[in-house]
């Protein structure tokens, strides 16, 4: 390297690092934050960009404007107290069952239905809107974005340096993945920060801070409950539905203790007022993406149904409906896009040359399900868990709809799970319109606790095919056994 270019090197060194200097004094969390890639109004631009996606992705908005502007009133009186006064902020009541909130930057929150279903208060909603706002005013997505970049330039530097000194591009490329996964959540700090100013928002507006932990209780028993339902007691942290805000009881009391806020004289909890908004919200599964009964799906938009073997516990989502059964068993059932659908010619030539092409697929056969033109096929697959056998199933149901099923069960269990699942590929059938009419969602009722009534009594009325009390628990936040106190308003579900 000549003399003359060591400068201009070193010049371009200090254009890639120029911006990492870019530190500044949270007005919030009074802590200097690295935001240097992403100007505020930057902010902006990505909340209103993601946004349209974010509807896509959870179901939309939940279609119920009552409530909705509730949730918004309730989002915006903790707004008003906080450090972003001039900021516009947009609350979301996603129509999704899961239990979840989360926010973009520029001030978009979200919050949705599942979650407002565990709620008990609308001091414990303040709580998690709260908690949002709080990652928005400390611009967490912006230090998360900086720091990414910032590992990145460091890593593009890194890199020339590496090459000039022989260093293989393999070692930087492993360096890169490892920042990236690293960078994928919320650091511990940061969701401290976050629940710190969920406590100052709060108490600025009178409701208890104390509504953080019932709520992660809550969040907790729940936890439980879905680890169970798919088979899987003392796993929860695998069904942990607020991942994305990992917590404990003792971390949340620190916040409280470092947002050195005083007690809220007659706090604030408004039970019987939210008890009231959520009443006949819709529980569970939206029809227009499918509900589960049990171990039966149903659904009415595209007419259709099927069952899966006992012992397997159903999930669904947009895109599939996964069935988890024992020991790593699993039946995921989709759909062929419609403009492929129409170009499919017999459906063995589709399992063998375009779905199943890479499986070596084996017996492959045409069938025929309750009137419907079919075909099967089996095969293995080499997966972390081990050798896997794998069949799959596909049905046309119209020359636009091409229904698929994939049968996943380890060697040592297919033979006696063969019949189980055979069965539930011919419990597919197309449902007539007086049939699909007929299905209706689960909705969220009140009930009002009479002398005698006891947890069990009022959880045997709740149409589920199990683990009726745990739902009734988890949903009033009870413990087993706890006594219902006569005249006390409690959240059921209904059909």
């Amino acid at each position: 390297m000549s003399v003359m270019r060591r400068p201009a090197f070193a010049l371009a060194l200090l254009g890639l690092l120029a911006p990492l200097a870019a530190c500044t004094v949270n007005p919030a969390t009074g802590q200097q934050s690295f935001t240097g890639f992403m100007s505020e109004g930057e902010e902006l631009r990505i909340g209103a960009l993601e946004h349209p996606k974010i509807l896509r992705e959870f179901g939309g908005a939940y279609d119920d404007p009552a409530l909705a502007d509730y949730v918004r009133r309730v989002g915006e009186s903790l707004a008003r107290v906080a450090e972003t006064p001039n900021l516009r902020y947009t609350f979301t009541v996603l129509n999704d069952d899961k239990v979840n909130a989360f926010a973009l930057p520029g001030g978009y929150v979200y919050i949705t239905r599942g979650l407002l279903a565990l709620a008990d208060n609308e001091a414990e909603v303040s709580g998690v809107l709260a908690h949002e706002i709080g990652h928005v005013v400390a611009r967490h997505t912006a230090q998360r974005y900086s720091q990414a970049m910032a590992a990145n330039i460091g890593l593009t530097v890194l890199g020339v340096l590496g090459q000039a000194a022989g260093v293989p591009g393999a070692v930087g490329d492993l360096v890169q993945f490892g920042a990236a996964a690293a960078l994928q959540s919320y650091s511990r700090e940061q969701e401290m920060e976050s629940d710190m100013l969920a406590v100052r928002y709060m108490t600025r507006v009178g409701y208890s801070p104390g509504a953080l932990n019932s709520f992660f209780r809550k969040m907790e028993a729940h936890d439980q409950l879905q680890a169970a339902l798919a088979g899987r007691p003392g796993a929860e942290e695998r069904y942990n539905i607020m991942s994305t805000h990992p917590r404990t009881a003792q971390r949340i009391e620190q916040a409280i203790e470092l947002a050195r806020v005083g007690a809220v004289a007659n706090p604030r909890y408004e039970r019987e007022a939210f008890l009231a908004r959520i009443e006949g919200m819709t529980f569970g599964d939206d029809p227009r993406q499918g509900i589960r009964r049990g171990r039966e799906f149903i659904h009415p938009g595209l007419r259709f149904r099927f069952v899966v073997p006992p012992g397997f516990a159903l999930f669904n989502s947009p895109r599939q409906v996964v069935a988890r059964g024992p020991q790593q068993s699993v039946v995921v059932f989709d759909m062929e896009t419609e403009a492929k659908a129409r170009a499919v010619g017999p459906l063995a030539h589709y399992l063998v040359r375009d779905w199943g092409a890479r499986l070596a697929l084996r017996e492959v056969e045409p069938i025929a399900v309750n009137g419907l033109d079919g075909a099967t096929g089996r095969s293995q697959v080499r997966t972390r868990g081990g050798i896997m056998d794998v069949r799959l199933v596909a049905i046309r149901a119209d020359p636009s709809r091409i229904y698929r099923m994939v049968f996943v069960t380890p060697p040592r269990l297919t033979e006696s799970l063969r019949a189980e699942l055979q069965r539930t590929t011919y419990t597919f059938r197309l449902l007539s319109p007086a049939e699909a009419a007929q299905v209706k969602p689960l909705r969220i009722a009140l009930v009002t606790a009479k002398a005698g009534d006891t947890a069990e009594s009022l959880a045997a009325r709740m149409p589920f095919a199990s683990h009726r009390l745990e739902w009734f628990e988890a949903l009033n936040g009870l413990a087993r056994g706890q006594p219902l106190v006569p005249g006390v308003t409690f959240k059921t579900v209904v059909e």
